[in-house]
């Protein structure tokens, strides 16, 4: 080639590559943007906990007609996601093409399933779902309180859409197994009042702002009562009718989700997604049982440190019964987790450089919804919606709420698990909003799982029982591997779950039974914390091995949660560009 030519070519490039790039950049944020808004339209109640308060008068439709609106915009979008070259993309713009063609790829396959057939699980359903809906809305002006007035009043309607999808559930052969559904009432009662202003929806308007006139304080305050007693009440009673007397007669007997039709074809689907990894059920399961085998000779180990004179099960059955391991009162379990948090929140400059500005609280799991549900949780709190994140702790029946496991728990749920994550994805303010909003399984959860593995080295656990509490943790979440593809893909009833997890746990048997109603009603996610903590650990084991004194775990701790919620495979790309760059700068 002639020089001048040459030089030609190379200018020609210089400024065609740029501009293809911006080009495939702009129809990119065009696709995101446009379906973000679709969604938030779609789903008013997310729009509310992200912080759009535009549809807070709004409930989602339920029905056929919106299950295929829906999928048809998805998959408009996916066909013009083909139209981009993701090497034309920037790094960062990768990562928002492979995010959000795995979202909508999975909410695709979501209709396909059919899985708005069955709104309801073990731990609550979309009657839950508006009550925790409180806690994302504004109650500052007239309009925020017409706003909710106008949700409560539409929940007939949409609490009967969701009846209708699950009677269709019935005559398709999907539905919640009626295991699950055992005492499953016990969720909806607390909503059923003879009194509007003792209803859990009534709290708004107990305390009003003083900037609302009394006189208009007076007119929303019986406007609330109205619409409790007219739409609320009324259907929450229908129902729980139309729970115990028909759908829980004609429920599934058996557990496994691979008992539906195309179900082998949905559970692999939904270990995809809660992996994000190219995993069979079988894979999952081969590891969940290599993981038991070895937590337990670490369990083991501890046991023996102590001079135990028994066996596993004696030591099991001496942890679940001895007084010494539980609080007496739900506040003292309360002032103990309280306790822990704040000891952890002082250590967390020890392996993080970037702490969160949004704070959080410790309360109590909602007498509502207790019974049923897990030992804690984080509720992720909005600085858009003036609320700081809660970690809740279950002071139901405190006989099964050991303190051996609260160091655990704290370290998971709070920081700097959840919190951590969630606070500081919020502040992400230069990327996408899908990705500031979207939860992955495997990587929140896996986070969560890793964070407990990092209570060892910030000291977190005092005793060899807390110690013994946060491998039963470990433990808990391996077998959940086994459980959850042994029930759901290799034919293992309920009671050879409950015993297995039974076994190989510390975990109260309340929670053991719980815990596994909750894999049945839920296939595919409880593998999810194992698979994500194992993969954050591979990747730290990569770098410290690559980096040697280079190696900063504070660094390390910045580039897994400076992306917010990724799937697995873009936090390995991630990882591994860190390591590359750190490994240059000398």
């Amino acid at each position: 080639m002639h020089p001048y030519l040459k030089w030609i070519s190379i200018f020609f490039i210089f400024l065609v590559t740029p501009t293809l790039a911006q080009n495939e950049h702009g129809h990119l944020m065009q696709l995101i943007q446009k379906e973000w808004a679709f969604r938030m339209k779609e789903f008013p109640m997310a729009a509310s906990g992200n912080g759009i308060h535009q549809y807070d008068d709004q409930l989602p439709e339920v029905s056929l007609k919106a299950a295929k609106r829906r999928s048809a915009f998805w998959q408009n979008i996916l066909n013009q996601l083909e139209t981009i070259d993701p090497q034309a993309l920037s790094e960062e713009d990768r990562i928002n093409y492979e995010f959000f063609k795995f979202v909508l790829e999975d909410d695709v396959a979501g209709v396909r399933f059919e899985d708005y057939l069955v709104p309801i699980n073990s731990e609550g359903s979309f009657h839950s779902s508006l009550f925790f809906m409180i806690n994302n809305m504004l109650f500052d002006r007239v309009k925020d309180y017409e706003n909710y007035i106008s949700r409560l009043r539409k929940f007939k309607t949409y609490a009967q859409q969701n009846m209708d999808m699950m009677r269709l559930g019935i005559k398709k052969g999907k539905t919640v197994p009626r295991v699950v559904l055992k005492g499953f009432e016990a969720t909806i009662d607390p909503y059923i009042v003879t009194d509007p202003a003792k209803s859990q929806f009534y709290k708004p308007f107990e305390q009003m702002p003083p900037t609302i006139p009394a006189k208009e304080q007076a007119r929303l305050r019986q406007a609330g009562k109205d619409a409790i007693q007219e739409s609320i009440l009324p259907a929450y009673k229908a129902f729980r009718k139309f729970l115990v007397e028909q759908y829980r007669p004609q429920a599934a007997r058996t557990i496994a989700v691979s008992e539906w039709p195309d179900g082998q074809a949905y559970y692999q689907q939904r270990i995809h997604f809660f992996t994000t990894l190219p995993m069979t059920p079988g894979e999952v399961f081969e590891i969940g049982q290599q993981e038991v085998k070895r937590i337990a000779a670490e369990m083991q180990t501890i046991i023996d440190s102590l001079h135990f004179e028994g066996s596993f099960a004696d030591f099991i059955a001496f942890l679940r019964t001895d007084p010494q391991f539980y609080a007496k009162t739900p506040e003292a379990l309360l002032q103990e987790a309280c306790f822990i948090a704040k000891e952890i929140d002082g250590k967390l400059p020890m392996l993080f450089d970037q702490l969160p500005r949004l704070p959080y609280g410790v309360a109590p799991v909602p007498d509502a919804i207790a019974p049923k549900y897990t030992g804690g949780r984080y509720v992720a709190g909005s600085a858009k919606n003036h609320k700081a994140g809660t970690y809740w702790v279950n002071t139901y029946q405190l006989d099964s709420r050991p303190l051996y496991v609260l160091p655990a728990l704290t370290l998971h749920e709070a920081v700097p698990g959840h919190h951590l994550q969630h606070a500081l994805a919020e502040e992400l303010t230069d990327m996408p909003e899908f990705r500031r909003h979207t939860y992955l399984s495997a990587y929140g959860e896996g986070w969560g799982l890793y964070a407990e593995f990092l209570g060892k080295e910030m000291h977190v656990y005092k005793t060899p029982y807390e110690d013994f509490g946060r491998l039963t943790y470990e433990m808990w979440r391996a077998c959940r591997l086994v459980v959850d593809v042994g029930m759901h893909a290799k034919g293992w009833s309920r009671e050879k779950a409950v015993d297995f997890l039974a076994s190989h746990t510390a975990l109260s048997l309340h929670e053991v039974n719980t815990e596994i109603d909750r894999y049945i009603g839920w296939p595919g996610q409880a593998v999810s914390y194992k698979i994500g903590e194992m993969k954050i650990r591979e990747l730290r084991k990569k770098a410290e091995a690559a980096l040697g004194d280079k190696f900063d775990v504070r660094v390390f701790h910045r580039v897994v949660l400076s992306n917010g919620s990724v799937p697995l495979f873009v936090l390995e790309d991630l990882v591994n560009r860190y390591i590359q760059a750190e490994e240059l700068k000398n």
